[in-house]
């Protein structure tokens, strides 16, 4: 009995040396060295995992190898390595891995999100790209955009009026959601004025459906072990439930588009027609138009997937940076007044801001950002996956190897950035549009960088430009805002940000002409 016990751990300590020397003689990253039998890396990680995952490779280095149950990951935190995978290696990694999420919510990998690079994929950028969210597309929707400021901004002067702290998560969240909505079919959910009232609040109990369930991660991904042992929570048939009422309802505003449009081509006349003349579309509307063209391809499948990945994909995002960014504010009036006097100044008092002035405040969209950097929404970017072996930093990186792109620790690295925790919107001026070497990643890089960056930048400055021209903002109390991080999807405040807002001499002129 006694020799079985120092056997034991005599054969587990052979093990794990025996991999670590295998391991150096193939030219693989480093890794920890307890990789343990299973579960692998693990029992290292602790939420918030980017955080987590940032304290291993500060005693490993920036490119790091680890093993999550059965499956290989490679974690990158440093502007040179991020570049290694996503511009010289870009198409090595433009796959995504293969989820149990991405199963389901991506319709079994073919949504523009979850699909493998490949022809179906381009097709899908492109699509979205081009007839979705270019420049001239997104043109011609602005007035929605500004339409939903103005509704919030004057919900914001009514609580004012009676000093009411306001919930800006929610205020943030029902607009970025209204936005979308009414680009993608012409409707609103949130507020005032919601012709359908069922139909609202099926969609508001769809959408927190998806965000608690979709930023749920499932062990079963990475210990092949739980799913011989079934559903194990029955994290799946949620899922499963889950997606089929999302494309219930997106299918019946197919419908009701398609009963609006009538059922000919000649009726609807084609895509660059309407868009020359001007006429506002809704997405669907331009996707039923492709439709009539090539059926064949324009499926209904393929236009609930795209409606339902930028929905997804443009709202928590947009609306999360604008929280952080107001908190940040709140945290530092000094950096809010001083934009404050830069719209004032472009601007001044006779009029509301628009888009278009966006490009005439380059310190707002400092402030912007600096909050993408400190805050991203996506701190470990979207998964890769590699679909050949590459060598990444002078290490060999098998085929099939997952891809985890730490944004957050490259954008909050001290040896990056001075005094990374701190904010400063001055570190960005001279700097506009550029990744700084792939310094700063908000949108990913390379082939699958996001298609919505346009979209999101327009919203998130948009309002936050307006809310700043139009009232005073305030804490609650003297304390400092909460700047503690949830967990989420996204990356999202632990505390939602409750402020008070004054209205400025200027409000009520500008917002009841």
């Amino acid at each position: 009995m006694d020799t079985l016990r120092l056997f034991i751990p005599f054969v587990f300590i052979l093990y794990i040396i025996t991999e670590h020397f295998f391991n150096k003689l193939r030219n693989l990253p480093p890794s920890p060295i307890l990789n343990l039998p299973i579960i692998g890396h693990l029992y290292l990680l602790k939420k918030p995992i980017y955080r987590s995952l940032a304290k291993i490779s500060d005693s490993h280095g920036p490119i790091l190898l680890l093993q999550f149950g059965s499956r290989r990951v490679l974690v990158v935190s440093s502007p040179s390595a991020a570049e290694d995978c996503l511009s010289k290696n870009d198409i090595v990694f433009a796959n995504r891995p293969r989820l149990i999420a991405g199963k389901h919510i991506g319709s079994n990998y073919t949504s523009v999100g979850w699909a493998s690079y490949g022809d179906h994929w381009r097709n899908l950028r492109r699509i979205s790209s081009i007839e979705l969210l270019s420049n001239h597309r997104l043109q011609l929707l602005q007035h929605i955009r500004m339409d939903e400021v103005n509704v919030m901004l004057k919900r914001l002067y009514r609580a004012s009026e009676s000093h009411q702290t306001v919930d800006m998560k929610t205020a943030f969240f029902e607009l970025t959601m209204n936005v979308m909505m009414r680009m993608i079919a012409g409707k609103r959910y949130y507020g005032e004025n919601v012709e359908d009232i069922e139909a609202a609040n099926l969609f508001r109990e769809i959408v927190v459906e998806t965000f608690q369930t979709a930023g749920t991660s499932n062990m079963a991904d990475y210990l092949p072990v739980l799913r011989w042992l079934g559903d194990v929570g029955g994290y799946e048939k949620i899922i499963m439930m889950l997606q089929k009422k999302r494309e219930m309802f997106m299918q019946e505003l197919v419908e009701e588009w398609k009963r609006r449009m009538g059922s000919t081509a000649a009726t609807r006349g084609g895509v660059g027609d309407s868009d020359a003349g001007g006429k506002e579309r809704s997405m669907i509307e331009v996707l039923l138009t492709l439709q009539d063209k090539e059926s064949e391809y324009y499926t209904d499948s393929i236009i609930r997937n795209l409606m339902l990945g930028l929905l997804v994909a443009g709202t928590d995002t947009s609306s999360g940076t604008m929280e952080w960014a107001l908190s940040l504010l709140l945290n530092n009036p000094q950096v809010l007044k001083k934009a404050q006097n830069e719209i004032d100044n472009h601007i001044g008092h006779e009029r509301l801001m628009d888009e278009s002035d966006i490009v005439d405040l380059p310190y707002l969209r400092c402030i912007v950002n600096e909050t993408m950097r400190m805050y991203p929404v996506a701190p470990l970017l979207v998964p890769h996956e590699s679909s050949d072996q590459s060598i990444i930093g002078g290490y060999h990186v098998p085929k099939g190897t997952i891809l985890l792109v730490n944004a957050w620790s490259i954008q909050n690295d001290p040896k990056i950035w001075k005094d990374p925790r701190k904010f400063k919107p001055e570190r960005f001026e001279g700097l506009e549009g550029t990744t700084d070497g792939l310094k700063l990643l908000p949108f990913g890089f390379g082939r699958r960088r996001c298609p919505g960056e346009g979209l999101a930048l327009r919203i998130v400055q948009l309002v936050l430009g307006s809310i700043i021209q139009c009232f005073d903002w305030e804490r609650v109390g003297k304390e400092m805002v909460d700047m503690t991080e949830g967990f989420g999807l996204t990356t999202p405040k632990a505390q939602p940000l409750m402020a008070k807002c004054n209205p400025r001499p200027v409000a009520a002129k500008l917002l009841f002409p």
